[in-house]
């Protein structure tokens, strides 16, 4: 499985003819490297909200609706790109308001045969319960592809280790994010390798980098692209497959072997997926023992 995941640089947009050439382009790009799964940041989608122009895009409120209000036409171009360049995609996730009077934050999958799929968030940082009032929605899935089974973990999400676990069956999981500071991107890209570690899978990290003036929520993005595994039988010795130049936008390409998942697991120099169950019984509260 070739990936190709993105560090990206949201624009504002001119119309919608310009954002279907540049998503044309990245995907192209990616295709045009053999990539067959490709992965776009959490919240990338809001540099839709421009296309209502930049008051909508600075009023919190307003973009959320904006995106969401655009997504079933986004949704027929990665449809559209997937089978003609016959790769999967994971949309950069957007607000979404399915029925409800709050959003979701959704990721979309697209595979080439015309198949599609949705995971949402589970668990909302401070800024989206607090401030934007998104909402966790549907519960985590696996995917199972022609490429292998593939689950998602958007951002956040990658930092806690029972969400890893519900997708302990992944080849690899997904981990799109959108992150402000460094220590954010550090936060995810630390989940993301502990994920990649507890599950002797591979975890694929997309980005959103830059600076925005049009939009108070994504405003600053610091990250990169970042492929990792388990420091383990067949991986490099510290799991990184690959990554990109911090703050660089562009593609990060990996090529991940399946067998070689699938022999760290069964024979690795340690067996964690293996051994997740002999935690049972010893995540009680520690007893405390007086030592003054």
């Amino acid at each position: 499985m070739r990936v190709a995941t993105a560090a990206y640089q949201m624009d504002f947009l001119a119309n919608w003819q310009a954002y279907a050439d540049k998503l044309t382009d990245w995907v192209s790009r990616a295709a045009g490297q053999g990539a067959q799964v490709l992965v776009f940041p959490e919240y990338g989608a809001m540099e839709l909200a421009t296309l209502a122009g930049r008051a909508t895009s600075l009023d919190l409120e307003a973009s959320l609706h904006a995106v969401s209000d655009l997504l079933v036409d986004v949704d027929d171009l990665h449809a559209d790109l997937a089978r003609r360049y016959g790769v999967h995609i994971l949309a950069a996730s957007a607000p979404v308001f399915a029925g409800g009077a709050r959003p979701v934050n959704r990721a979309r999958l697209f595979a080439p045969g015309g198949a599609r799929a949705t995971q949402d968030k589970q668990i909302m940082t401070r800024f989206e319960r607090e401030t934007w009032d998104v909402i966790p929605g549907g519960p985590l899935q696996l995917f199972d592809t022609a490429l292998g089974t593939l689950g998602v973990l958007i951002c956040y999400d990658a930092e806690f280790p029972l969400l890893g676990r519900a997708l302990a069956a992944a080849d690899v999981i997904l981990v799109p994010s959108c992150t402000e500071a460094l220590a954010g991107y550090t936060r995810v890209r630390v989940g993301a390798r502990a994920r990649a570690l507890e599950n002797q899978c591979v975890t694929v990290m997309s980005s959103t980098v830059g600076a925005v003036d049009w939009s108070p929520a994504v405003d600053e993005n610091t990250g990169r692209g970042g492929v990792f595994g388990p420091p383990d039988t067949g991986f490099p010795p510290d799991g990184v497959l690959a990554q990109g130049t911090l703050n660089q936008p562009g593609w990060t390409y990996a090529t991940i072997d399946l067998q070689q998942i699938e022999q760290v697991r069964r024979d690795g120099g340690v067996l964690n997926a293996a051994h997740w169950s002999d935690q049972a019984g010893r995540d009680a509260a520690a007893a405390r023992v007086r030592l003054r």
